[in-house]
C-alpha cells in the first residue's frame, strides 16, 4: 500500500494557473502506474491523466476537455506526482484526487479499465469565473 496526499488545490478565477501536488509515501519510481482524476458534485469521478512508472513527465492520455491545458509530471527524487493546470475555467471547478496502482496485474495504466487501489483524500479546485 501506499498513502497519498495532495495538495495545492484552491480558488482561482478563470483564466488562472494551479500546480496540484501528491506526496506519496514510497518511492514514485517503484509505482507502476499513477493518475489524477477529478470529480464534481451529481458527476462521475473522471480521470484526468494517468502516467506510468518509468515516465516522468506528460501522457498521451489526457481527457479530451483538458488537453493542452494541464501536464502531468513526477519527481521521482521528491515522490510526488504533479499535475500543472492552466487557463482554467469553471469546468475545472471539482476535487482532484491521486491515485495509485502499485504492481501491473494485466492491465496497461494508459486503460481506462485499470482498477486504481490507492486514493488520496482529494484536493478542492474552485474556479470561477
Amino acid at each position: 500500500q501506499v498513502e497519498l496526499v495532495e495538495s495545492g488545490g484552491g480558488s482561482v478565477q478563470a483564466g488562472g494557473s494551479l500546480r496540484l501536488s501528491c506526496a506519496a509515501s514510497r518511492s514514485t519510481d517503484s509505482i507502476y502506474c499513477m493518475a489524477w482524476f477529478r470529480q464534481s458534485p451529481g458527476k462521475q469521478r473522471q480521470r484526468v491523466a494517468p502516467i506510468r512508472r518509468f515516465r516522468t513527465y506528460g501522457s498521451t492520455y489526457y481527457t479530451d476537455s483538458v488537453k493542452g491545458r494541464f501536464t502531468i509530471s513526477k519527481a521521482n527524487d521528491k515522490n510526488t506526482l504533479y499535475l500543472d493546470m492552466n487557463s482554467l475555467g469553471p469546468e475545472d471547478t471539482a476535487t482532484y484526487y491521486c491515485a495509485a496502482v502499485l504492481l501491473y496485474r494485466g492491465r496497461d495504466c494508459t486503460s481506462t479499465e485499470i482498477a486504481f487501489d490507492n486514493w488520496g483524500q482529494g484536493t478542492q479546485v474552485t474556479v470561477s469565473s
